[in-house]
């Protein structure tokens, strides 16, 4: 039994040591494995030790993933460490979510449905403030890392969305921020649900809808579906708008996010040199859409 995956006070939350099945390596951070306790399965997530780097609110996690878990809309939550070294939730039974269909309805308007649940939980205190995550990105960025000079100029192009899409919020509600489709899982029982909400945040719920749109690449008649599912009614040309800024902001946060991972030397299976430039072009190119 590896000891480096059991924490020493495993106890806290399993009557008998719990046995490992195998790991999970979904998340590009975090270390998660599958475990046995007597009664079910659990999942125990080490978080990154670049949390603080990352500007991520343990704290704040665990406010919503009891939320979360109230509401049935995630997994349930059995243990938080106090030192936020590692969480332990239920383990859903399912699968990954992907866009085929799902039972009588489009797996989108599950995905629009799971958003607009979650956006209707009660909100916490700690706020995705733009201006402050830019800040803490770039305080882990050093001068000397590759892509540094692109990063500035990028940065003094994507500031202005930040001030317009942050004008056009009148209603902060609960989002989870990261609902890509490594972080949703179609249950056995039918229904979606999120996982890792290690990114949520009181915050505009434009933000989530821009995470949405670029992460599952939804262009043209799936967006159309998506948003008017999501708002139930027919996007505006405000709402277009408002989103379009909302997507600048999000492919910026992801360019510094690969950055920080850089420097650090992490993610070693992923080409972060061809990533970042890539992301770099793909910014420039929703830049020129304004």
């Amino acid at each position: 039994m590896p000891a480096e995956v059991f924490p020493d006070d495993w106890h806290r939350w399993s009557a008998d040591q719990p046995v490992l099945i195998r790991p999970l390596t979904r998340g590009l951070t975090n270390r998660s494995y599958l475990l046995a306790t007597k009664d079910t399965r659990v999942v125990l997530r080490w978080n990154s030790q670049i949390s603080a780097e990352l500007d991520l609110d343990r704290r704040a996690e665990e406010q919503v993933l009891y939320r979360a878990d109230k509401a049935m809309l995630g997994a349930p939550l059995i243990h938080c460490d106090p030192d936020y070294r590692y969480l332990v939730t239920g383990f859903i039974e399912g699968q990954p979510w992907d866009t085929r269909r799902s039972g009588t309805e489009t797996a989108l308007t599950q995905l629009a449905r799971l958003t607009r649940n979650i956006h209707q939980l009660p909100v916490i205190s700690a706020r995705l403030d733009i201006h402050r995550k830019v800040s803490s990105y770039w305080q882990s960025i050093p001068a000397d890392v590759k892509h540094f000079r692109r990063l500035t100029l990028l940065d003094q192009k994507a500031r202005p969305h930040i001030h317009a899409a942050e004008t056009m919020n009148s209603n902060d509600v609960l989002c989870h921020n990261d609902l890509q489709a490594a972080n949703l899982i179609s249950g056995k029982d039918g229904k979606l649900y999120a996982i890792d909400w290690e990114y949520a945040a009181t915050g505009d719920p434009f933000y989530d809808l821009a995470v949405i749109t670029e992460e599952h690449q939804l262009r043209d008649e799936e967006l159309q579906q998506f948003l008017a599912e999501y708002l139930q009614r027919p996007p505006s040309g405000m709402d277009l708008k408002r989103l379009a800024h909302w997507r600048i902001i999000y492919v910026y946060l992801s360019i510094l996010w690969y950055a920080i991972q850089h420097a650090k030397g992490n993610l070693p299976d992923i080409d972060l040199d061809a990533t970042i430039t890539a992301q770099g072009q793909y910014l420039s190119t929703l830049l020129a859409g304004f």
